[in-house]
């Protein structure tokens, strides 16, 4: 398989830079001042780095960017597929707009995204939403100037929603929302199919992008400043699977570990089922790659494992826990779970809280199962009641809840080195440790974007709170 043929043609990339300009004309001649737009994201990392790009995009086109309603010409959700409450969120902001939108004929209304991948929903929005101006899928962001030109110029409905294996857009302006932590994607959609994922159907096939190119961007990123660079895909582990690729993602890791300069490297996700003992030792090896491992387990019983198509038994992930604690001992490891898949009994979820007990994850994000329409697992009966699924649901929070305390009570005394990401609300200067764990403490907000050395004098659940290091 070629991974060429999912990249985005030459001439397909010159129409709409030609687009962009045509939006610039209009907004020269239609405002008088720099219209603004309003852009909020949902959903994963994947999604966040589609938003830095469609920023990136509008403001090419002449557009401002606010974090305001109020003052926007332009408002576009990015949408997540991935859980009902997300979707439900969307609903409710869009639905929220209508007044607006009468109010203001001239307002723009853009929805993008997962969501907006799934046919049956663009049909709801576009019957009973029909104030939007514009829906399109995940596979066409690239063509956003051509969107907002045809809206701008013809003032008709557009409904984009191509299915396919999906593309790989390369040379997009982008619009990062940090200058010191970026986000990297190196390949997109998914070949797993599990079973209660909506993912693959979105998000189209497994695509890489071309080694030299990331490796290119992630220079880039080193060369301005940037002192965590985080490497995305559906499953990372999967990345130049193709046998003429050439490099795998270990090899990947490496090569960007070798780019000179003083930054820290994360991924995610890893897939338990593709991930191996040769990324293991590459993490290892690496002094720039962080010791921390997102591994989403979903649940410790064999038999929901092969009910969700997982392709791994919870042996096998623990025998993989195990070898990441041997060659890291010091590895911070975290996961995704899934509570409630349907068929599932008290005694398969019980497996679950074992699991968790055995592995001590530093956390978990924990979720009751969702439904998605178009998904194997959504025809599945599900016996269980959402009270009882919930009770197990507090069960495992609580059992989590007990190991994290005791990794982080662990901690006190320990120097880290962190990077400092921002105030918390109590006034202190919250860092990142290596291994993904906020550490409080008080300090300077010049400090903001920069490693420090702080030592941990008190442990919470989740976090840590310390001093400030003289650095040398």
């Amino acid at each position: 398989m070629s991974e060429g043929r999912f990249s985005v043609s030459q001439d397909e990339a010159a129409k709409q830079k030609e687009y962009t300009e045509l939006v610039r004309e209009i907004i020269d001649t239609r405002f008088s001042e720099k219209p603004l737009a309003f852009v909020h994201t949902y959903g994963c990392q994947g999604n966040v780095s589609d938003g830095e790009y469609i920023k990136g995009m509008l403001e090419q086109m002449g557009y401002g960017l606010t974090d305001s309603l109020d003052n926007a010409s332009l408002i576009l959700y990015n949408t997540c597929a991935v859980r009902e409450h997300a979707e439900d969120r969307v609903f409710g902001n869009v639905g929220a707009l209508k007044s607006r939108k009468l109010a203001d004929k001239n307002l723009k209304i853009f929805l993008c995204g997962c969501m907006m991948q799934q046919v049956h929903i663009a049909e709801k929005i576009r019957k009973s939403y029909s104030f939007v101006d514009v829906i399109f899928g995940t596979n066409v962001i690239h063509r956003l100037p051509e969107f907002v030109y045809r809206s701008l110029s013809e003032g008709k409905k557009i409904v984009e929603i191509p299915g396919g294996d999906g593309v790989i857009a390369e040379n997009l302006p982008i619009h990062r929302d940090s200058d010191f932590k970026a986000w990297l994607p190196i390949m997109y959609g998914c070949n797993n199919f599990c079973t209660y994922c909506i993912v693959p159907y979105v998000r189209g096939r497994e695509r890489s992008r071309p080694p030299e190119v990331i490796i290119a961007e992630a220079e880039e990123l080193v060369k301005n400043g940037y002192k965590e660079i985080t490497l995305l895909g559906q499953n990372v582990n999967s990345y130049g699977k193709s046998p003429d690729y050439g490099m795998n993602f270990a090899q990947l890791l490496e090569r960007i570990n070798g780019i000179e300069g003083d930054f820290r490297i994360r991924f995610m996700t890893s897939h338990p089922k593709d991930c191996t003992h040769e990324l293991l030792d590459t993490m290892a090896r690496c002094e720039k790659v962080a010791k921390h491992l997102h591994l989403p387990f979903q649940s410790g019983s064999d038999r929901i494992l092969k009910a969700m198509n997982r392709g791994y038994t919870a042996e096998k992930y623990c025998s993989l826990v195990d070898y990441a604690y041997k060659v890291m001992p010091g590895l911070s490891i975290t996961a995704d779970v899934i509570v409630g898949f349907p068929g599932e009994t008290y005694e398969d979820f019980r497996k679950t809280v074992d699991l968790v007990e055995k592995c001590g994850f530093t956390s978990m994000f924990t979720f009751i199962y969702s439904p998605r329409e178009g998904t194997p697992a959504a025809k599945l009966p599900d016996p269980v009641s959402a009270e009882e699924k919930g009770t197990w649901f507090r069960e495992l929070l609580k059992a989590q809840e007990s190991v994290a305390a005791k990794r982080t009570a662990g901690s006190v005394g320990e120097t880290y080195r962190v990077l400092c990401e921002g105030v918390s609300k109590g006034g202190l200067i919250e860092g990142r440790t290596e291994g993904n764990i906020i550490i409080e403490f008080p300090g300077d907000q010049n400090l903001i974007g920069k490693y420090q050395d702080v030592t941990v004098t008190e442990s919470l659940t989740w976090i840590l709170r310390g001093r400030a290091v003289e650095n040398n």
